[in-house]
């Protein structure tokens, strides 16, 4: 039969294989474990991260919404005050050409006064020199009659 020495040996034989077996039962189950947490933490960090991504997409999309909206209302803004600058420049062009054409009737008229005046001052002027060059004369007449 064999020696207690073989028996030893093939005892520390098979609890070697059996520490070996049980080892590599071991790492399976943590590398299953490893990877199952590996998933759920995967899994956790997507479902955490959804609704911040979902968040962020709203974020975006209504910025680019406000960013439409306000830029539809400059271009309003830019079409209005261009429409009211244009309806000015031809308001004031009304409003001046219907002051200038009274203006200049005006003044026309205001000449044509003053060409009255000064003929009717010359009139009044050259009726006094006529009167006062007749004074002299008249004088003179009467210093020629004799009676």
């Amino acid at each position: 039969m064999s020696s207690p020495t073989e028996m030893l040996l093939a005892l520390i034989a098979i609890s070697v294989l059996v520490m070996a077996i049980t080892q590599l039962i071991a790492i399976r189950a943590a590398l299953q474990m490893a990877r199952r947490i590996d998933n759920r933490l995967s899994d956790q960090m997507e479902n955490d991260a959804k609704p911040l991504l979902q968040s962020l997409t709203r974020l975006t999309d209504e910025a680019s919404r406000i960013a439409a909206l306000a830029t539809r209302q400059v271009e309003r803004f830019d079409r209005i005050f261009g429409e009211m600058a244009a309806r000015i420049d031809e308001t004031l062009d009304v409003a001046q050409s219907f002051i200038q054409g009274p203006a200049r009737s005006g003044m026309a008229l205001e000449s044509g006064i003053q060409t009255a005046v000064s003929a009717f001052q010359g009139i009044r002027e050259a009726s006094r020199r006529r009167r006062t060059a007749r004074t002299p004369s008249d004088d003179e007449d009467e210093s020629l009659f004799i009676g």
